[in-house]
């Protein structure tokens, strides 16, 4: 968080050796925080922090702050859960990224999100209701995005199809949903991971063995022209790490 702190999520019951169910708060230093106790009733995947310090919670859970959430919901900075804001999914949520006009960028293994038909991946206003502009879809789950300064989300996953077009686990939208096509490095399996560095190339993580057609065992790196804003990414807990480059 802007002030230091850590938080935590996944598939735990104790965090700094205190009882924490899925989710928990960190000094800077590793000390927990005793002041954040929401609970959640099952794994939590992902975070995002929002402008205003609020923070949004992903995962495979029902349950959060004591209330029902499906999936996802929201937690004011001292851990209380955000009555106003709750969207829902009918399945797990892996990741989410915050655009710079405070839209909300949501992947998973949901085909609903909000009330509203989502294949995968869908963008939420900031208060929780569907943006009813971004609809690209993908034929199977996302697990992670990165967002360049243009305003173009990186997409990585399970998918074969993105924004109804050939994609192989890795893809790359416009701002408005649409498929970026010029971009199609193709990964010849599950990414699960994506960082873009201060150089504009983008890290890619997961359990490939090829990434943009040449031999990478689990991690390589791809050429980009813009650096990203934010990276925020699910990371698959038997994801195994090597390392290479990729130039492309």
């Amino acid at each position: 968080q802007a002030d230091g702190m850590i938080l935590v999520g996944g598939g735990f019951t104790t965090l700094g050796g205190q009882p924490r169910n899925y989710l928990g708060r960190l000094t800077a230093n590793g000390v927990l925080d005793t002041n954040f106790n929401p609970g959640a009733g099952s794994s939590v995947y992902s975070f995002a922090v929002q402008t205003n310090g609020m923070i949004l919670v992903g995962g495979t859970f029902g349950t959060l702050g004591g209330q029902t959430r499906n999936f996802l919901g929201r937690l004011d900075t001292n851990g209380t859960l955000d009555v106003t804001f709750n969207p829902g999914a009918n399945s797990a949520i892996y990741s989410f990224a915050v655009q710079g006009d405070g839209k909300i960028l949501v992947g998973g293994n949901f085909t609903t999100l909000a009330g509203q038909p989502r294949s995968y991946l869908g963008r939420l206003n900031t208060d929780g209701t569907p943006d009813a502009t971004f609809n690209p879809g993908a034929n199977s789950s996302v697990y992670s995005f990165a967002l360049q300064v243009d305003g173009k989300v990186l997409v990585g996953g399970n998918f074969n199809t993105l924004g109804g077009q050939s994609r192989s686990c890795l893809g790359r939208l416009n701002a408005d949903g649409a498929l970026d096509g010029g971009f199609n490095p193709n990964s010849s399996a599950l990414v699960n991971a994506l960082a873009v560095q201060a150089d504009g190339r983008i890290l890619v993580g997961g359990s490939f063995g090829t990434l943009g057609g040449q031999s990478r065992s689990r991690i390589g790196r791809l050429n980009n022209t813009e650096p990203a804003t934010q990276s925020l990414a699910y990371d698959g807990a038997n994801t195994i790490w090597g390392g290479c480059e990729s130039a492309l």
